[in-house]
């Protein structure tokens, strides 16, 4: 509950507020369609963050599909590896435009691993 603040809601319910955020808004753009790149698909999971209805099919950030270059990219496989930890049944596929918007790996990572949209830690 830290760094949030509670107000009554009705009927003596309890909700939180989110604090507010000033940060610019990721999207992952950087121009290429990645087609033929490698992502991993998993098993459909839900968006972790309250209220968002998203649910994923592979494996993503700030709700863009994840690709690598190479299908054997050591961080494809450590990722591949922490899914099937939580029982998501990874499977490393080539990536299709028809999946939804993707953003490489390490594009992901220079912009700070933004999450849920919002830019993270620089």
């Amino acid at each position: 509950m830290e760094g949030q603040d509670v107000q009554l809601g009705h009927s003596g319910v309890v909700h939180y507020a989110a604090p507010e955020v000033d940060e610019e808004i990721w999207t992952g753009e950087d121009g290429e369609t990645h087609a033929g790149w490698y992502c991993v698909s998993t098993d459909p999971f839900p968006c972790p963050a309250p209220g968002c209805a998203f649910v994923a099919e592979f494996m993503t950030a700030a709700h863009l599909v994840l690709v690598w270059q190479e299908r054997d990219d050591p961080n494809l496989l450590r990722h591949a590896g922490r899914a099937k930890e939580v029982g998501r049944n990874p499977r490393v596929v080539t990536y299709e435009p028809g999946f939804g918007p993707s953003a490489s790996y390490h594009a992901w990572e220079a912009a700070g691993r933004p999450v849920h949209g919002i830019r993270g830690k620089t």
